[in-house]
């Protein structure tokens, strides 16, 4: 159903009909701008709605992007620090190799020495112990 014009209708082009009758053209006018402004008014609700999802599935994926690419800043920076702790780590360990096998060559030469000179040093020990010589202080005053 083709649907008049507005105007037609608002200025009473219908002929046969009365004024106070209830198929009047203002009333007629009336009630077909009612309809069509509920029908607008749904139209740009469903849009509205539309819109509000349209920027909510926007934001979800501005999001989910921005997290894939934290991820991956995290992972090439988790390789690089493992990278730089593998060469420089391998340094490390060289020199505690080199302090272990410093600190053994000291621990065996002092067993040796210990083992040469052990008669000497018991000997020297037992005369400390044995033989007392008494000493005066220093700090002590001679009283006369």
């Amino acid at each position: 159903m083709a649907f008049p014009n507005i105007s037609t209708l608002i200025s009473g082009g219908d002929v046969g009909r009365t004024r106070g009758s209830k198929d009047s053209p203002k009333r007629y006018a009336i009630t077909y701008l009612k309809i069509n402004l509920t029908k607008e008014a749904n139209m740009l609700t469903e849009i509205l709605c539309l819109a509000r999802e349209y920027r909510t599935k926007r934001v979800k994926d501005a999001r989910d992007e921005a997290k894939k690419e934290i991820d991956a800043y995290k992972k090439e920076k988790d390789e690089e620090l493992k990278k730089y702790e593998s060469e420089h780590l391998s340094g490390n360990l060289k020199a505690e190799e080199d302090a272990n096998l410093e600190a053994e060559k000291k621990i065996f030469e002092i067993q040796e020495a210990g083992k040469e000179k052990r008669d000497v040093v018991v000997q020297k020990l037992l005369d400390a112990v044995f033989e007392i010589t008494p000493v005066v202080s220093t700090r002590i005053e001679t009283s006369q």
